[in-house]
């Protein structure tokens, strides 16, 4: 990566709308927070814990989501969720992302005790911190789990919907595929939409192009989180791409969940020569051991992207993004602003 275009993707403004807030933790925060909460971790200090975090061996998403046992055990009580997500916005901020949606699951951080209004509350603190304090905007998409019983999904539903004029713009469904169709957790979408917020699906990262069809046409969703098997029902992908519906890209923890076999045979390349609305996110910066600069680069190494059409993806993540069309409409404004000038030093 020459030197000159990776200052070029700093500056680029960027959106990141696919990042998991329990998979981007700081190493010496989580470090810090398990002395604090006596929590016994694999591994001494922050760079063994870094090492140990990304993920390099797994045989499945399965396998790669067991590494979020180790986070989570130190995301049971306010002050931690709120330092997190605070230090996560202003992490993005050095990277030139200006507006991020964070997601997670808060039912899995009330296993000490916190309710679900205080384990939603204490990000959005933290958030609104690190927006201060960065100047990047951040906002909350809350994700139902494929694996928990529908009524837990329901319950969600109702505390994003509860939170959607106070920072919650989207809702998501996420965990392994196999086993556990989205068509489980139907109620839970028709709710949210109801209620006229967006929706996003995991689907097709760890099963195949059926998952990414029960997202769209039974759960209704606006964007899909990797599609990396939509390319197999050429059908569905012209649907998709007919209708405008975004795919949410994660190139390294694709290639570390074995959706793909490498950067060069991602699907990433052909979907955006369709024409298919793709934009590139991390998903989980500590497991997968990446910046949203990295992902953009691997895109231009692996798959010759140039930074014409990263800028066009980089554009993608604003046009896209879960807040109003207002507030859209301002991004836009402000990237075809800046774009000029650093396509004349690309």
């Amino acid at each position: 990566m020459p030197e000159i275009l990776r200052e070029l993707l700093v500056r680029l403004p960027k959106a990141e709308l696919h990042c998991h807030l329990d998979g981007s933790v700081r190493p010496q925060t989580l470090i810090e927070l398990a002395a604090e909460r006596g929590i016994v971790l694999p591994a001494h200090n922050a760079a063994e814990i870094n090492e140990y975090m990304i993920v390099r061996n797994a045989d499945n998403l399965e396998d790669y989501l067991a590494r979020f046992s180790v986070t989570l055990s130190v995301m049971q009580d306010a002050e931690a969720l709120e330092r997190i997500a605070r230090e996560l916005v202003v992490d993005v901020a050095r990277e030139g992302v200006r507006y991020i949606e964070i997601r997670y699951s808060p039912v899995l951080n009330t296993q000490e005790g916190l309710s679900l209004d205080e384990a939603i509350e204490a990000p959005l603190r933290g958030i609104a911190a690190g927006t201060f304090e960065s100047g990047t905007v951040g906002r909350v998409i809350v994700c139902a789990l494929r694996h928990l019983d529908p009524s837990v999904s329901s319950e969600l539903a109702r505390l994003a919907v509860a939170y959607k004029h106070h920072g919650v713009v989207g809702f998501d469904l996420a965990g392994g595929e196999r086993a556990h169709p989205a068509s489980r957790h139907s109620e839970s979408f028709a709710y949210a939409r109801a209620h006229d917020l967006a929706v996003t699906v995991h689907a097709g990262e760890g099963d195949g192009a059926d998952s990414v069809r029960q997202a769209v046409h039974v759960c209704g969703a606006n964007r899909i989180g990797h599609a990396t098997r939509l390319c197999e029902d050429q059908s569905l992908s012209q649907y998709v791409n007919d209708r405008r519906i975004a795919l949410e890209i994660c190139l390294t923890s694709n290639v570390q969940t074995r959706a793909v076999e490498s950067y060069e045979t991602h699907p990433l390349r052909s979907y955006y020569d369709h024409g298919q609305k793709v934009v590139l996110n991390t998903d989980n910066r500590l497991m997968s051991g990446v910046t949203l600069i990295d992902e953009y680069a691997h895109a231009a190494s692996s798959l010759g992207f140039t930074f014409r059409e990263l800028a066009q993806i980089a554009r993608n993540g604003f046009e896209c993004a879960f807040v109003s069309w207002h507030d859209r409409r301002a991004m836009l404004e402000t990237f075809d602003r800046e774009l000029p000038q650093l396509l004349a030093q690309s």
